[in-house]
Order: C-alpha cells, then structure tokens, then sequence
C-alpha cells in the first residue's frame, strides 16, 4: 500500500524537535483513529518503540510512521501539516474522508465510519 498519510516538511521538523525533547529519537510515528468525540471518530497520534504484525509501515522525512490496518482506508490521502501563528503552533489535518467535524475540530466521521459519538 503506497502511503497513507502525507507530512508537510514543517509538521515532520516539529515531530523530529518533539522526539528530541521527549527522547524518543528512533521511534516510530504511530498515526491512527478511534471512536470518540463530537462526531464519533478522533485522530491518535503518538510515539512507540515497536511494530505490530499488521501495521502498514513507510517513512518520510526521515519518521518512521505506523498506522495500523482499521485506520488505513479512513486516513488515506491525510495530509498532516504544522503551522506557526503569533499565538503559537499547532498540526492541522486535512482528511479528504472526513465529511463532518465537530466545532472544536478534535473529531470527525466519514461517509463510512461514523464511530461512537460523546458529548464534548
């Protein structure tokens, strides 16, 4: 499978500063989606140090990124970018699954996974 989920150079940079701090240099980038939120699905987004058996794997930017097979079809095609405003940072990501976000924007749902919404 080609890859997933794309990063933006300025979101890889702010991931690789993150893994510093953290110290978590040589872990991989596990990106996935869960059931939650306003809309019923959410982003997850986190270090881990191992692989499991059915993740699809690829790199970019020097990141090794996972996303494990349930999150595959509702993330393909994501673009992850960071931007810096006078009020700080923050990533951004664009799913051209997502038809519906709630108002915060911490949650989504697509035309075929609707997940679990909570209140927010």
């Amino acid at each position: 499978m080609s890859e997933i989920v794309m990063l933006t150079e300025a979101a890889a940079f702010q991931i690789k500063d993150m893994m510093r701090e953290n110290e978590e240099e040589g872990a991989y980038l596990r990106i996935g989606v869960k059931g939650g939120g306003c809309t019923g699905l959410s982003y997850g987004i986190g270090f881990e140090q191992e692989k499991q058996e059915d993740d699809h794997e690829f790199e970019q930017f020097g990141i090794r990124i996972l996303v494990d097979k349930d999150s595959a079809p509702i993330l393909k095609g994501t673009k992850i970018d960071y931007k810096q405003s006078m009020l700080g940072g923050g990533f951004t990501i664009d799913n051209p699954n997502a038809i519906a976000s709630c108002g915060c924007g911490a949650s989504f749902r697509t035309a075929t996974h609707a997940g679990t919404p909570e209140e927010c």
